[in-house]
């Protein structure tokens, strides 16, 4: 069968300590049995690894920061879209995923594809909203509440016993044991991503995620959970493993046939020692450990990108249980001619 022929932007090439989802959704995409792919990258920082990866990325281009707005945004996708005729974007970092939104209309003008949540979707799963949100959908939730300084926390913190989790609205967590500690993580926070800042109830237990991909009608395309068996001091997963567990693929299938959730999510959970389910947080995209369920036999960057050409795509059956995944650091050898030339040039 000849594959089909398509040029893909996305980003989310910073694939570092803290990395983002771009080069395993790119390798996804590279191992297509139906896609032939062009892989265009979108960069935000000179250092990005995936810039310099050119067995998986043939082109990258400098893009501005989403706190610019949306019209510098389409002006620099509008120039690479002339250069590369893209076809699908998939943005792979929370904070541009409400430009990208706004901007579907406009993008879809110029024939780029997108395969998005809607605003709603995307907003009422905000952790500032995700009590809320456990009410409407019937699901367990940690209690939260948000706040703007730490006298707001002052006036609150009789709702919570310590620890108690300190959150970022789109990235970083911390466990603080006493005021103090809240404070540090919310300047911390506060300094890097700005207000409010979310303080969750701190729940005991075993972390696990589901990695998953909603067609928009409400059904699940696929789905694959796992075990963090490796958690750096950062809390992210630097090791997992795929798991046979009904009553995760059961809450995954719930909150997709009740929201009809459009796109890639990641459900970060908590299994407490009574076997009950506590849904910490909805990421509103692939995850970077995606690649484990391409490796398991569930290849949802592929599906998302024929879902955004509008192909028709049949549910995954099934998945290996079993599969395992450790990171590892690489020292990859650059040229600085390459560096200079997309710190002048925002394209290499």
């Amino acid at each position: 069968m000849e594959k089909i022929k398509v040029t893909v932007a996305l980003s989310g090439l910073n694939n570092i300590d803290s990395p983002g989802p771009g080069i395993p959704v790119i390798r996804g995409l590279k191992e297509s049995r139906v896609l032939d792919v062009r892989v265009v990258g979108l960069a935000y920082e000179n250092l990005e690894p995936g810039i310099y990866m050119h067995d998986l990325v043939d082109k990258t281009y400098k893009v501005p920061y989403p706190s610019d707005g949306v019209e510098p945004f389409l002006d620099r996708i509008r120039y690479i879209h002339q250069v590369e005729n893209i076809q699908v974007l998939v943005p792979n970092f929370d904070s541009e995923l409400f430009t990208v939104m706004k901007s579907e209309k406009v993008l879809h003008e110029l024939g780029i594809n997108t395969f998005l949540p809607t605003l709603q979707q995307f907003e009422e799963r905000h952790k500032s909203n995700l009590p809320e949100y456990g009410k409407k959908y019937g699901v367990k939730v940690p209690y939260s509440d948000t706040v703007a300084s730490i006298h707001d926390f002052l006036k609150i913190q009789d709702q919570f016993e310590y620890p108690v989790v300190v959150k970022g609205k789109f990235y970083d967590a911390y466990i603080a044991y006493d005021l103090e500690q809240v404070s540090i993580y919310f300047h911390k926070i506060a300094a890097k991503w700005g207000l409010p800042i979310v303080i969750q109830e701190f729940v005991r237990g075993t972390e696990v995620n589901v990695v998953a991909l909603g067609d928009g009608r409400g059904n699940v395309v696929g789905a694959v959970p796992m075990r963090k068996t490796y958690i750096t001091d950062k809390g992210k997963g630097w090791g997992g493993i795929t798991l046979q567990d009904q009553d995760m693929m059961d809450l995954t299938q719930k909150i997709f046939s009740q929201t009809h959730w459009r796109g890639g999510m990641e459900l970060e959970l908590i299994r407490t020692k009574s076997n009950e389910l506590y849904m910490i947080e909805i990421n509103p995209r692939l995850p970077a450990w995606v690649y484990l369920a391409v490796a398991a036999g569930q290849n949802l960057p592929e599906a998302l990108v024929l879902l955004a050409l509008g192909k028709e795509v049949n549910p995954f059956e099934g998945y290996e249980v079993g599969k395992m995944f450790i990171r590892y650091s690489y020292d990859m050898i650059c040229d600085l001619k390459e560096f200079e030339h997309f710190s002048t040039r925002g394209e290499v």
